[in-house]
């Protein structure tokens, strides 16, 4: 009777363990098909599902879609970046394009016989500017390269932040005095910071020229001394612009005037973020009303 009984048990044990392993196999059938779906809708957000409790088939199953949501993210990326490149080729195109176009027309014009010296002496001056213009977009460019490259490390050293700003706004005097601007500037000297005294200068020369091209009335920069950082403060009216526009204001592509029609680069407070960054430091801007605000730390 022992042993009938055993067979029977057995027999059970058989059955259940048979079961198991078909439902198991339609499990494991189940999602191949849906990681099959996945694979030829790769756009979705689809991850594998299952019904099974096995823990190794759950922890097997979690490793599958954790490989699923990188590929995916490293598709957004991708798509992303294809994007943004294709935006860069359009602006750099039209940055290039813009000022060829124009040069050329007046060329065209120079050779009008009946142009007078007075004319022909406006026009070569108008040529001079748009090859400057064409120039600087190219340095422009090739500067960001450089910061992108490796091959290019910075000196970083003690650096007077206040002489520089005064250094470099002297520079524009005559610029702030044709656009009218009513300036402001920190005269308190500060601590030394660790910095790279040439990346140090493009910085502030970035922000001060960032302000020529936006600000109504004013532009005011100073700095404030804290605990491990000099922090540079720096403002100015503008229209015309919102939070949204601001919180992209740092990225490559984006451009404040989307028309382009004054023939500037957005390039300028791009690199500003990218040469505080390899520095140490951080760089925030934002909008209180109708003054752009931008803040600048150095390490000290």
């Amino acid at each position: 009777m022992s042993s009938w009984l055993i067979i029977i048990v057995l027999a059970v044990l058989l059955v259940i363990s048979i079961g198991r392993l078909v439902f198991l196999h339609w499990e494991i059938k189940g999602m191949t098909h849906q990681l099959m779906n996945i694979i030829e809708h790769f756009g979705t957000n689809e991850l594998v599902r299952t019904n099974t409790r096995n823990k190794n088939v759950v922890r097997f199953l979690s490793r599958i879609n954790q490989l699923l949501r990188l590929f995916k993210q490293d598709q957004q990326q991708a798509q992303k970046r294809e994007k943004e490149l294709k935006q860069e080729i359009t602006n750099i195109s039209h940055d290039l394009r813009t000022p060829l176009t124009s040069m050329q027309g007046f060329t065209e014009l120079l050779n009008d016989p009946s142009l007078s010296e007075a004319e022909r002496s406006e026009f070569l001056q108008i040529i001079q500017q748009k090859m400057d213009h064409l120039t600087m977009t190219v340095d422009m460019f090739y500067e960001i390269s450089q910061i992108d490259s490796a091959d290019q490390p910075l000196e970083i050293e003690q650096v007077s932040l206040d002489q520089i700003v005064i250094e470099t706004m002297l520079m524009f005097y005559n610029d702030f005095e044709k656009s009218n601007l009513q300036v402001k500037m920190e005269e308190t000297p500060v601590s030394p910071i660790w910095a790279d005294k040439k990346a140090v200068h493009r910085i502030i020369n970035n922000i001060i020229q960032n302000a020529l091209r936006y600000a109504q009335t004013y532009f005011s920069i100073d700095w404030v001394e804290e605990d491990d950082y000099v922090r540079l403060h720096a403002a100015n009216d503008i229209t015309g612009v919102n939070q949204k526009d601001v919180e992209r204001m740092f990225d490559r592509s984006f451009r404040i005037d989307q028309s382009r029609a004054d023939g500037h680069l957005g390039l300028g407070l791009h690199i500003v973020q990218q040469l505080v960054d390899k520095q140490g430091g951080h760089v925030t801007a934002y909008l209180h009303e109708n003054e752009f605000q931008i803040e600048v730390w150095f390490r000290k």
